[in-house]
């Protein structure tokens, strides 16, 4: 147990809420069980991590690799089938199209000798793409013990809330267990754990704390944090490496890295760019803010969907909300068209400036735009959050009826051509 403590840092009270859950292996386990919490919370990491040091059966399955009902089932059927073949044996592949036909087979995987008398874990990553499929797949997977009369736990990993999946129809309600984002003390815990061994643990304790003051209050992705750390860790050891400082001159260490730092939130902000290219930035000592203007600006800055955002949040702003039916619908049907202006809809609405928009009009607009189908996730939503403290984008207030958020779009149209070409160029690419 102190071995599991060790991997898993500051999720205590999640590992012993799923400990007490999964129980004695023969024991039955609760039907089902839904995990939700931010990206980088440490979700598929804890669930897999205690699956694994446990030796529990388990069969774990990402919802956006199997985006069809006959791929997510036939492969949680050939992961189970080879759990209960033996090592020698060469196990056939399974086809399965309907959900009726899983539960006959999976009854019949589950009658080997090693699956007897234990709790089979079938764990569904990505568990909002389960909502675009079949109506009866749901429930189906949160009543599957009752279905099969097996010992098996279903567990669902999201990261939308419990209440975005509650079927109208009504389902079998599952244990909700939360995920909080990791705290600034939490991150730098984690963090320091990762310390290279050629180095001591507070002199990599103090460069963590650094990193975390400069990149905390616009990133808290625990992924990209942890990138950030091994990127930059080289060019704070330089002074020390050459010889010119020791590992407890922090004033020095600090003077070296901090202009690095301050280039790394405008470049690398959620991996826009490769290490192969930052280092050569580094190298070169290249000054981001001559990088070609804003287009090269914001190629390296935002992540994929902000760009389409921020380019909504423009069309919001600059076109009335009764023209979207036009722009963004391809059967609008017949439009009338009427030569009355008012007098100020003569002046182009560039020269009037940006107007306030709802969140539901931007995400309409979003939608409309964007070629896949995108989930209004958690990512989305802070996506636009970032905006917001970049300053892209600014909250005005709320709809004084639905106390909803309203925006304005604050770039002007260079900066949206900018992005719109490089989307359309990567496009072209792939």
């Amino acid at each position: 147990m102190l071995h599991l403590e060790n991997m898993v840092l500051c999720r205590e009270s999640q590992v012993s809420t799923l400990q007490s859950l999964f129980g004695e292996r023969h024991h039955f386990s609760f039907p089902s069980i839904f995990i939700y919490g931010h990206t980088a919370s440490g979700k598929t990491y804890v669930t897999q991590t205690l699956l694994r040091s446990l030796e529990l059966p388990h069969v774990f399955v990402n919802c956006v690799e199997c985006f069809t009902l006959r791929l997510l089932l036939e492969q949680i059927l050939n992961k189970l089938n080879h759990l209960s073949s033996s090592e020698g044996e060469c196990s056939t592949h399974i086809t399965c199209e309907i959900f009726n036909d899983f539960v006959r087979l999976f009854k019949q995987i589950t009658e080997a000798e090693n699956l007897k008398d234990q709790t089979v874990y079938i764990v569904l990553d990505k568990a909002e793409y389960l909502r675009d499929m079949e109506a009866n797949l749901l429930p189906g997977f949160l009543r599957l013990q009752e279905l099969t009369d097996r010992n098996v736990t279903v567990i669902f990993l999201s990261e939308i809330v419990w209440e975005k999946f509650r079927p109208n129809t009504g389902c079998f309600e599952p244990f909700v267990l939360y995920f909080p984002d990791y705290s600034i003390g939490n991150l730098q815990k984690i963090l320091s754990h990762d310390h290279p061994p050629e180095y001591s643990a507070d002199f990599y304790a103090a460069y963590i704390n650094i990193l975390l003051g400069v990149f905390y209050t616009v990133c808290r992705d625990l992924k990209e944090l942890r990138h950030l750390a091994v990127l930059n860790f080289p060019k704070y050891c330089e002074p020390v490496v050459k010889g010119e400082a020791n590992e407890r001159d922090t004033r020095k260490l600090w003077r070296n890295i901090e202009p690095h730092l301050k280039k790394a939130m405008q470049t690398v902000y959620l991996r826009e760019i490769s290490s192969s290219q930052w280092e050569k930035l580094q190298k070169d000592d290249t000054d981001p803010g001559q990088l070609k203007g804003l287009s090269a600006y914001t190629h390296v800055e935002l992540p994929y969907y902000s760009k389409f955002i921020l380019i909504a949040a423009y069309l919001a702003s600059y076109n009335p909300a009764r023209t979207d039916k036009r722009f963004f619908l391809k059967h609008h049907g017949k439009i009338k068209k009427t030569n009355f202006l008012k007098k100020h809809e003569k002046t182009s609405n560039h020269l009037l400036g940006p107007k306030p928009f709802p969140l539901d009009r931007l995400l309409a607009i979003l939608y409309s735009i964007v070629d896949s189908r995108v989930a209004p996730t958690a990512n989305i939503f802070s996506q636009i959050t970032s905006l917001v403290t970049l300053q892209l984008l600014t909250l005005v207030g709320h709809d004084d009826q639905l106390d909803e958020p309203k925006y304005k779009c604050t770039v002007s149209l260079d900066f949206i051509r900018a992005i719109a070409r490089f989307l359309f160029d990567l496009d072209s690419d792939s």
